[in-house]
């Protein structure tokens, strides 16, 4: 047996666990020894940033059931936003750290998730509690974080952390001593199994490895983090809501969310999403998946928003202060959208732009709308901009003169922003340019951000047929994870003809603009110097 690795002493591990966790197992040294280092390390961000490290109860029960003898491993399930990340980063701290109850000799902590990007969560979590702990200093450590490279790494004694993604590939080789595998129901399921089995491969390597695997549930029972936490796992601990409880219930939150208590600002998120889980049955289904960790179906039809909801929120507020615009780059003859926001009084505005040919009349009845692309021109929210193509400069054009100035930053599509830049510059608009990615990376974030925006009325938009025929059919699609992005194509039931592009212009708009200018912002107040 490795040293630090495990003891003599032989304890009961329970297959299956259950939202008790492991209460019954007898006390181990390991774990003993384990809870009382995490406790000596301290938290980075959050509530408790700079505060030492408190192991909660169940947190410690999952230390004691993971850490048992002969527990090789083991699987723990949460809700999203209790803190395992921050558990797991401390206890991978244990394997480098020299005083660390996990350390040896060339010992290594390998971080897996769906993307190299999301093993960096755990990663950063673990270099920054280092950091503060060991001071980390180029003599005694070398560190390597860049875009597709981090490792940890004690000098004396190579013992280091590393992550990666979720590509079998890329494990052969591996020799490590404990393996942490985020979020296993977003790995891509076409080689989640080819992975799970390069990294058993590889802890077999080395004497007394140890494999934890954590997230929120996922969908079905074949999914092997499923199989874990039903029994397949050494020691298996899950916190849910029950089924049938009242999704808003405390009773069924606290069963969910064990660090309920413990943390005020996951009290605060809570109860704001679940108003807005309440009011729209697009943010029902996130909740059930990530608040309750009851999980959803890999993909699920959704509205954005309810037309009654969309209504509600419409109003003519006042446009001033800082602007902010969205761009949506439809390709060839397609249509392209813009809008725009004003974070500080919340009005939202859009148009949109097809180029000459085909003509409107023959568009509508091609796409199936009739007379509608006609209408929207007559109320002046669709123009035409080029003649087989969308002219991108002419639209920008129709922006400025529509909302009477440039904006203070400008968003779209990361994968147009070098076109849009041209545009921009055709036209001698200064301002800032921001690139979003329109898959669950950033699509999610942005989607909620702009859903809650319009939910608590801070959005407001204008009267427009544009922005209500796209809010009446766009979708949106949910992971496993819950997170939902804007469909497109035949995604989540999506018609492939439709036009969406207004709204998901706005969606970048005000996801941007609550970025840059959060509510509550006020411009700096400006001084007068006076020169003698």
């Amino acid at each position: 047996m490795q040293p630090g690795v495990g003891t003599p002493d032989s304890k009961r591990i329970p297959r299956g666990g259950g939202n008790e966790g492991g209460r019954h197992l007898t006390t181990d040294p390991l774990a003993d020894r384990l809870a009382a280092y995490i406790e000596s390390l301290e938290l980075v961000g959050g509530d408790l940033d700079g505060q030492p490290f408190t192991v909660l109860d169940w947190e410690r029960d999952f230390i004691s059931g993971a850490f048992a003898d002969g527990a090789k491993e083991s699987a723990l399930s949460v809700a999203r936003g209790n803190g395992k990340s921050a558990l797991v980063a401390g206890i991978g701290c244990a394997v480098p750290d020299p005083d660390g109850p996990l350390h040896g000799r060339r010992r290594e902590v390998v971080i897996v998730a769906s993307a190299f990007a999301q093993a960096r969560v755990i990663f950063e979590d673990c270099l920054a509690m280092l950091r503060e702990r060991c001071g980390l200093s180029a003599a005694d450590w070398r560190i390597q974080d860049s875009a597709n490279t981090a490792t940890i790494e004690h000098r004396a004694s190579g013992a280091r952390i590393r992550c990666i993604g979720s590509d079998p590939k890329r494990m052969h080789g591996l020799r490590p001593a404990l393996a942490i595998l985020d979020e296993p129901a977003q790995w891509e399921p076409a080689r989640r199994d080819a992975a799970l089995a390069a990294m058993r491969t590889s802890l077999g390597k080395v004497p007394g490895s140890r494999l934890i695997a954590l997230g929120t549930r996922p969908v079905g029972e074949h999914h092997w983090f499923a199989k874990m936490l039903a029994g397949g796992a050494d020691y298996a601990q899950v916190h849910a809501a029950e089924p049938e409880a009242d999704p808003f219930g405390l009773d069924a939150i606290r069963a969910a969310n064990p660090s309920y208590d413990a943390l005020p600002s996951l009290r605060e998120q809570l109860a704001a999403e679940a108003e807005d889980a309440k009011r729209d049955p697009g943010s029902f289904a996130a909740w059930k998946a990530l608040r309750l960790n009851l999980g959803v179906a890999d993909t699920v039809e959704q509205v954005i928003l309810t037309a009654d909801v969309w209504q509600a929120a419409e109003g003519e507020a006042e446009a001033s202060g800082p602007m902010v615009w969205g761009v949506d780059l439809g390709t060839s003859a397609a249509m392209s959208a813009c809008a725009s926001y004003w974070p500080q009084t919340g009005r939202l505005d859009a148009f949109a732009v097809f180029p000459a040919h085909p003509g409107l009349e023959e568009r509508g009845l091609s796409d199936g709308v009739g007379r509608l692309y006609l209408d929207m021109a007559a109320r002046g929210e669709l123009m035409i901009a080029g003649e087989r193509v969308s002219d991108i400069a002419k639209m920008l054009g129709i922006a400025r003169a529509r909302w009477g100035g440039d904006p203070e930053s400008v968003v779209c599509d990361a994968w147009r922003i070098a076109e849009l830049e041209e545009s921009l510059d055709d036209c001698r608009i200064m301002c800032g340019i921001v690139d979003r990615r329109q898959g669950f990376h950033d699509g999610a974030e942005d989607l909620r951000m702009f859903s809650r925006a319009v939910l608590a009325r801070r959005a407001r938009p204008v009267e427009s047929l544009l922005l209500r025929a796209a809010i009446s059919e766009a979708r949106a699609v949910y992971d496993s994870a819950g997170n939902a992005k804007l469909a497109k194509g035949k995604e989540g039931g999506r018609r492939a003809l439709h036009r969406d592009d207004a709204l998901a212009a706005a969606i970048l708009a005000v996801a941007e603009g609550d970025r840059a200018f959060p509510p509550g912002w006020e411009p700096p107040s400006m001084r007068i110097v006076r020169i003698a």
